[in-house]
């Protein structure tokens, strides 16, 4: 583990583990750029961020809150609370080409260079997010142990994975991910790196036969010999199936935001306290 607060800055950003910052280990490099240029028409990206925003504007403290996103990519989710004058924000990637998409286009924003599983950071906030990220981490024990230290008492994380290992696709492989995992793994590791499960529900669930079904299919998809044309051909959607599963995943989005804890779905979503 890095020592706390040493950086190096680098085009602009400070960087706590530079020496991982261009490996692209976990994470496809093209993906950053994909995201960059679709996320605005993307039913599932509109939903996600519709969603998750509500969870956090509720689980803000009143007045002032302390808030790091883990894993921001290219800065699509900070750029719906940006608004909120609240939160003191500041976005967190391993990888540097993201933070350069998320510095483009919110300059007054604090981006920094963080190996979650192998840096530290000597300060503590209210609330720590981590969208999608800890299936790519192969040590997410470490992880969730770090995000729990980075808390001050009392403080809360919100955290979503991909979710049953059935799901398992060709799709999971592209991006990278280690694991896609079940309520009962997530909530049991959450439990064990000190922290109490407020709230869980499952996501994408209106839509799941869809998803079942197409990633059964993906399993066999014959491969390409350009990943970033397979990932490409997997999450871009004509207009107007984007426009009709939007309005289904609306349904979702209602239910969760009224206290539902939904069943099953592609995504689990966790809100957890540090336990202290």
């Amino acid at each position: 583990m890095t020592n706390a607060g040493k950086y190096t800055v680098i085009e602009g950003v400070k960087c706590f583990n530079p020496e991982v910052m261009s490996s692209y280990a976990d994470y496809p490099d093209s993906g950053f750029q994909l995201t960059d240029e679709n996320e605005e028409n993307s039913f599932w990206v509109r939903s996600r961020n519709r969603l998750f925003k509500a969870i956090v504007y509720n689980q803000a403290k009143v007045g002032r809150t302390k808030l790091l996103e883990i894993g921001c990519g290219t800065g699509g989710f900070i750029r719906h609370i940006v608004e909120n004058e609240n939160l003191e924000i500041t976005g967190s990637e391993v990888y540097i080409s993201g933070l350069l998409y998320a510095k483009n286009k919110l300059p007054d924003v604090d981006f920094i260079q963080f190996d979650i599983v192998n840096g530290y950071l000597d300060q503590q906030f209210d609330l720590v997010i981590a969208f999608d990220v800890l299936e790519h981490i192969g040590d997410d024990v470490t992880a969730m142990a770090n995000i729990n230290r980075l808390l001050r008492p009392g403080g809360r994380a919100i955290i979503t994975v991909p979710q049953h290992m059935f799901l398992w696709s060709r799709l999971d492989e592209i991006v990278k991910h280690k694991r896609r995992y079940s309520r009962k793994e997530l909530v049991t590791k959450l439990k064990n790196n000190g922290f109490d499960i407020i709230f869980a529900t499952s996501f994408v669930f209106i839509l799941f036969p869809l998803m079942l079904v197409s990633r059964i299919f993906d399993k066999g998809f014959k491969q390409l010999k350009s990943e970033k044309v397979e990932l490409e051909k997997r999450v871009k959607f004509p207009l107007l199936l984007n426009i009709i599963f939007d309005f289904f995943m609306r349904i979702d989005e209602t239910l969760i935001k009224a206290g539902v804890s939904l069943p099953f779905g592609g995504t689990l979503v966790i809100v957890a306290q540090k336990n202290d």
